[in-house]
């Protein structure tokens, strides 16, 4: 296949659960990682297949939420919600965000707003999950 065609299927899974993910996530003791999107944003692409979808094939827990998208989907809590209505809930006006849960489906470590520059947004990526890593290992 093509390398043009196969970056043209790149996605990230789209959780029916956070509550689920979650828990797949911990049982990894792993953050949860939340990208918020936006169908056809160019920034959010290169976000996801420069930097979210590696991760996830390393074992990262990574899931997509898509701004505008009545899509049905299981709050941490177990509340029925859509992607936008936690979008919405969680306060995110910018895409991509990309959110970092922990235990009991709280923040661990502050959120990436935007692509910020190509050239440090993997050094971005990689504080906020060291972070987000450690202050789940806090007791």
């Amino acid at each position: 296949m093509a390398g043009w065609a196969r970056a043209a299927q790149a996605s990230l899974p789209v959780t029916a659960s956070l509550s689920e993910s979650l828990q797949v996530a911990l049982q990894r003791k792993q953050p949860l990682v939340v990208m918020v999107s936006l169908d056809g944003c160019p920034f959010c692409k290169v976000v996801r297949e420069n930097y979210l979808i590696p991760l996830q094939r390393e074992g990262l827990p990574v899931v997509q939420l898509n701004m505008r998208s009545a899509q049905p989907i299981v709050d941490f809590d177990g509340s029925p919600q859509t992607q936008d209505g936690m979008v919405r809930k969680w306060g995110v006006q910018l895409a991509p965000t990309v959110l970092f849960f922990g235990p009991q489906g709280k923040e661990v470590t502050g959120r990436l707003k935007g692509a910020y520059l190509a050239d440090f947004y993997g050094a971005y990526l990689d504080e906020k999950l060291a972070q987000a890593r450690q202050a789940m290992a806090q007791p």
